[in-house]
């Protein structure tokens, strides 16, 4: 998507700060729900990233496989949980876990302002040159998936469907 830079740039901050936050709401949420809803959030917003990047095949793959199969398929598995009685108390696995975030944390803030982000090139060509080649991939894939990968994409809608069918099975008991 060609913006003018100053959208680009805003659209990119507002879409970071969305990511931040939600991945706070992954976390920081005590409803199970509302955090797999947090997490669909996520991966619409990167999604919607890879579209400022002019990658729309990923961004289509991005929706269609992370928040149409995957996020649902946590919605499914966090409805069908026991509700856990919570103690409220702190364990040694969690003490462990906000050690180990929080160091990743720490090394992240002091890794990126020293990371040379100049090598990164970002190249821009015509409308005309993109769709041509948006084209061509989507045809070979379409190509790739009716010829050579079909036994395994019929192979894996079957077993999907079959984990549907035992996920309503097991809801019914």
């Amino acid at each position: 998507m060609d913006l003018l830079g100053p959208i680009h740039d805003i659209l990119v901050i507002f879409l970071g700060s969305v990511l931040i936050l939600g991945g706070l709401g992954v976390v920081l949420l005590p409803n199970p729900v509302f955090s797999a809803f947090s997490l669909g959030c996520i991966l619409f917003c990167i999604s919607l990233l890879y579209i400022l990047s002019n990658s729309s095949f990923v961004a289509a793959a991005q929706l269609l496989i992370y928040v149409g199969a995957i996020n649902i398929l946590i919605l499914f598995a966090v409805m069908f949980m026991n509700g856990s009685e919570d103690s409220g108390f702190w364990t040694i696995g969690d003490g462990i876990t906000s050690l180990v975030c929080t160091s990743i944390f720490f090394s992240l803030i002091t890794t990126i302002p020293d990371t040379s982000w100049y090598g990164i090139i970002w190249t821009t060509r015509s409308n005309q040159i993109i769709e041509q080649d948006l084209i061509n991939n989507v045809q070979q894939i379409g190509i790739h998936l009716s010829i050579d990968f079909y036994l395994p994409f019929e192979l894996i809608s079957i077993i999907l469907l079959i984990s549907l069918i035992g996920a309503i099975t097991m809801a019914r008991q």
